[in-house]
């Protein structure tokens, strides 16, 4: 591996000075010019086990830096699912990478420290029975170490009959938070948002239409679906978003079919009043099974916020 080259989580970096802004809630599509280029980094688990990492910047047109390999991260062909990971920098100078992936049937929180002596992957098992998931993430929501901030972490699971499933997470372990039928026609999810009192995620359709889905942290779980576009979403098998600006998201459209990959800015939620400005067809995505979205620890990396 050349260890050089890993990409590193963008947390407080995944914005900086360039040409691509969000525009604010209410404001035209024309006016989303030059302040600030947006960047997500993408990675992903190769066909051979490899952990891949690509930085994507919203320049015009878009722009893919080369692709970073670790080989050998698990084995050819297994991987299934993952969501999002995070990348946290230890004394004295290793990086630790850690996500949940879908092995099979068994979810398990996976890890590796980079530029350590051993880099090898660990995997401790958190459970069985995901066979039957095709979608899931964790919403990671940290104010940090302040009077009165809140913390709470989240698990979502889109499984093939069209439930949506939600448990909270704490150092006891994970308690069942609800379950929402109804979303069979889904075919992927990004988390967009996250407060203190809901998580919201973009969902397009076999159809081609594209919702949020703003799901409250209260009980029952109540999920509010708002359709943003009625079609042409169809041939993503992949989303991925980052915040972007003080009000907004980029988003990383991927057909694996055709391995190919589309940007876009996205305005804050606002039903079909939404603002989404293509940025293009971006060039040179590494190919893969599964990606996922990589971030830096929570209570250091400013919440998504696209809704």
């Amino acid at each position: 591996m050349d260890k050089k080259r890993f990409p590193l989580a963008l947390g407080l970096a995944s914005m900086v000075l360039g040409l691509v802004t969000i525009p604010a809630p209410g404001a035209a599509a024309t006016r989303a010019r030059a302040s600030a280029v947006c960047e997500l980094s993408l990675n992903s688990i190769s066909a051979t086990g490899a952990h891949q990492g690509q930085r994507i910047k919203a320049t015009t047109p878009p722009t893919a830096g080369v692709t970073s390999q670790a080989p050998d991260k698990f084995a050819p062909g297994m991987t299934r699912l993952s969501g999002s990971w995070m990348s946290e920098s230890l004394i004295p100078y290793s990086m630790l990478h850690q996500g949940k992936v879908v092995i099979g049937s068994t979810m398990y929180a996976a890890s590796w420290e980079q530029y350590a002596a051993d880099e090898s992957v660990h995997l401790g098992r958190v459970g069985g029975g995901w066979d039957s998931f095709t979608f899931f993430e964790e919403s990671r929501y940290d104010e940090g170490a302040k009077p009165g901030a809140v913390a709470r972490r989240h698990e979502y699971g889109l499984r093939s009959d069209g439930a949506l499933a939600r448990w909270r997470i704490s150092d006891k372990g994970w308690v069942a938070a609800g379950t929402y039928p109804g979303f069979a026609a889904v075919k992927t999810m990004a988390l967009i948002s996250q407060t203190r009192t809901y998580d919201t995620f973009l969902a397009n359709t076999r159809g081609g239409a594209l919702y949020t889905i703003r799901i409250p942290v209260t009980n029952p779980m109540k999920p509010i679906v708002t359709r943003v576009r009625a079609s042409t979403w169809q041939a993503f098998d992949t989303l991925i978003a980052e915040r972007c600006g003080q009000y907004g998201t980029l988003l990383l459209g991927i057909d694996k079919h055709t391995s190919s990959a589309y940007l876009y800015a996205v305005g804050h939620a606002n039903g079909t009043a939404t603002v989404i400005q293509s940025l293009g067809k971006v060039p040179n995505v590494h190919t893969a099974p599964v990606y996922f979205r990589s971030t830096g620890v929570p209570w250091a990396t400013p919440p998504l916020n696209g809704d």
